[in-house]
């Protein structure tokens, strides 16, 4: 996405850092950042990306800035290259909305890009196998933004259609209850058996996968984290071993048209 009509020197790049490493960046997103006079993001983001910031203007925030991060950041793109750091995809639980929000409700004219990046439900099922293979839901456990009523009408509609489901922020010190709810909807529809994959820190510092049962990680939750995301397995998701690795895996159907 791109805008014009914009004559002046300035531009705003609103960048997914992904899981955070340079190794798990996309060349664009590498790219963009070179290309900028200042980064400007949650310390978070930024701490996991120190290589990228070298020789450049950083702009440091916290998390509930994410308003004033963003007209900030349009305001410096009017004439400066400008880099607005999100973890994951921007456009997923991300920066990008309210960024471009704030573009529109200033009729701002400044050039912008935005830059995708590996969401974190891509990144956890990456390292659980292939769970989520074919079609899934993600929902998000934060009322911050959304409130709970609300959230709870789109985990019992989830639940009921099959498919697997990644929770997003399932568990902090703030919402300790959150995934505990959101289980108990799931076994509403689901088998106690079903798997459930948790990673948390996925290709970060500490990482860490389990897998449980549906009702085993109802009974006992602790493990999880705000760091963590969990995905919450459908019908035809199994755990199974493939070369002495035990992976979990939603089959796409291609057995039921193919012989191998």
């Amino acid at each position: 996405m791109q805008s014009s009509g914009n004559d002046n020197k300035g531009k705003l790049f609103i960048v997914g850092t992904g899981p955070g490493k340079d190794t798990q960046l996309t060349g664009r997103a590498i790219e963009a950042i070179r290309e900028s006079d200042i980064i400007i993001g949650n310390d978070f983001y930024l701490d996991h990306i120190p290589e990228c910031l070298e020789g450049k203007e950083v702009i440091r925030s916290s998390m509930g800035k994410e308003v004033d991060r963003a007209k900030r950041c349009v305001e410096l793109a009017e004439t400066r290259k400008v880099c607005m750091v999100s973890g994951g995809d921007p456009g997923i639980y991300g920066m990008a909305s309210i960024v471009l929000e704030v573009i529109a409700h200033e009729n701002s004219c400044i050039d912008y890009e935005v830059v995708p990046g590996v969401t974190a439900a891509t990144a956890a099922a990456s390292l659980a196998g292939s769970p989520l293979s074919g079609d899934y839901v993600t929902i998000s456990l934060s009322d911050l933004l959304t409130p709970l009523e609300i959230i709870e009408k789109r985990l019992d509609l989830a639940f009921q259609i099959g498919i697997p489901v990644a929770l997003y922020n399932p568990k902090s010190r703030g919402r300790p209850a959150n995934l505990s709810l959101a289980l108990s909807i799931a076994l509403k529809y689901k088998k106690e058996e079903t798997p459930v994959a948790v990673v948390k820190n996925a290709y970060r510092e500490n990482e860490d996968k389990r897998f449980f049962t549906l009702k085993s990680l109802f009974d006992d939750d602790s493990f999880v984290d705000m760091s963590s995301i969990v995905i919450i397995g459908g019908e035809e998701t199994r755990i199974q071993d493939v070369c002495g690795k035990e992976i979990m895996i939603t089959p796409r159907g291609y057995d039921r048209k193919y012989v191998y």
